[in-house]
């Protein structure tokens, strides 16, 4: 049995040695290698967060309406989480009906659906839709707010904070960041229902009268675009976050204070076609099913493995494979619990290691009594 079980694993870590993909550990490019014009930009690749690009990301500056990214994945969050629904009806308040700038100019006591808002806040980036939502969600704007404070706390935004829901305002205690954009905006497309909404070029609502069109042009004319929010004040200038998917990678590059909207998009649509002609996502998961693990003394003889998360790099595009080794005791001893940590997966590039992928116990298994115990004895003396 021992002699199989190691050239079980032998057998196994010759398979992953197969796995056709090599990862890279890459370090953001300087902020003259693109030429961007904006004073500051970042490109980040969604599933694993890495950052290619870099230009004064961190610098705090007004976001105008790309503000309405956080407002936007509140919602969704509420309508994930069960305390919302796409059906539900929206009262606009009078103070909602006051917004301009950017609106579909609701009326005092107006209904529309959940369905509806979303559609016009991330198409046409309705600010009255949009505070007519957090009046929804909260109550008020100001306690909505609150919200969206505490989570860009939970996300890590440390150049970021918000006094209203729209960005229409100007004010010096209203801020966020390049980097700070790519993480919320990261955060929002990984619910897909967003998408639903951001990659709608034209639509309408009130029953087709009231036409509208997307104010991120790249949704008709780039190629894989999936979203996702453009700005504009005078203060904050031309902002947007874009994002874009092809052949399972997607990017997200955010550009702050652009002087045009054709100089904002254009500098976004470098950043994306740098992205995409360089690199591409591989799974650094297996595609073998692991091997069970025997259990000495358990109710079932072995236990299934599986890895922990869903492990990615970002390669340059042609790369060849890594290295695995897949690390694992001979048996594990009754009981085991669901999740336990039984072993690693390492990926390697030479002395550098991408990842190391814990293998958890896929179910549970007690440990023997005395009567099963001695029956499974029995069995195995007598040839049972």
């Amino acid at each position: 049995m021992k002699t199989l079980r190691l050239l079980l694993c032998l057998c196994l870590t010759v398979t992953f040695l197969l796995v056709p993909c090599r990862a890279f550990a890459l370090e953001p490019l300087r902020d003259d290698a693109i030429a961007i014009a904006a004073p500051s930009a970042i490109l980040m690749e969604k599933v694993t967060g890495q950052v290619l690009y870099e230009k004064n990301a961190d610098e705090r500056m007004l976001p105008a309406s790309v503000t309405k990214i956080m407002t936007l994945l509140l919602i969704v969050e509420d309508i994930e989480a069960g305390k919302l629904s796409l059906e539900d009806t929206v009262t606009a308040s009078a103070r909602a009906a006051s917004f301009g700038g950017s609106c579909v100019y609701l009326e005092e006591g107006e209904q529309m659906s959940v369905h509806e808002m979303l559609k016009c806040i991330a198409v046409a980036s309705a600010n009255d839709c949009a505070v007519a939502m957090a009046e929804q969600l909260a109550g008020t704007e100001a306690l909505f707010v609150e919200r969206m404070n505490a989570r860009a706390q939970e996300l890590g935004l440390e150049n970021t904070h918000f006094t209203n829901c729209t960005g229409l305002f100007e004010d010096a205690e209203h801020y966020s960041s390049a980097r700070d954009i790519a993480v919320m905006s990261r955060a929002l497309i990984s619910h897909d229902l967003i998408k639903d909404y951001s990659t709608i070029w034209m639509d309408s609502i009130r029953d087709g009268s009231f036409g509208l069109t997307n104010t991120n042009k790249l949704v008709y004319w780039y190629e894989g675009c999936t979203g996702l929010k453009t700005g504009f004040t005078s203060g904050a200038m031309y902002c947007l976050s874009a994002t874009a998917e092809r052949g399972g990678t997607e990017y997200i590059a955010v550009v702050m204070h652009g002087q045009s909207i054709e100089s904002r998009n254009a500098d976004a649509t470098a950043l994306l076609n740098y992205g995409f002609s360089r690199y591409e996502l591989c799974s650094l998961l297996p595609e073998e099913p692991l091997p069970a693990l025997p259990v000495e003394l358990g109710t079932a003889e072995s236990v299934p493995l599986r890895l922990e998360g869903e492990a990615a790099a970002l390669i340059p595009k042609g790369s060849v494979k890594p290295d695995y080794l897949l690390e694992l005791p001979e048996r594990v001893a009754a009981p085991v619990a669901e999740g336990q940590p039984l072993g690693t997966l390492t990926v390697t590039l030479g002395e550098e290691t991408l990842a190391e992928l814990p293998l958890l116990a896929a179910q549970p298994v007690g440990k023997l009594g005395v009567f099963p115990l001695f029956t499974r004895l029995f069995g195995s003396l007598f040839g049972l």
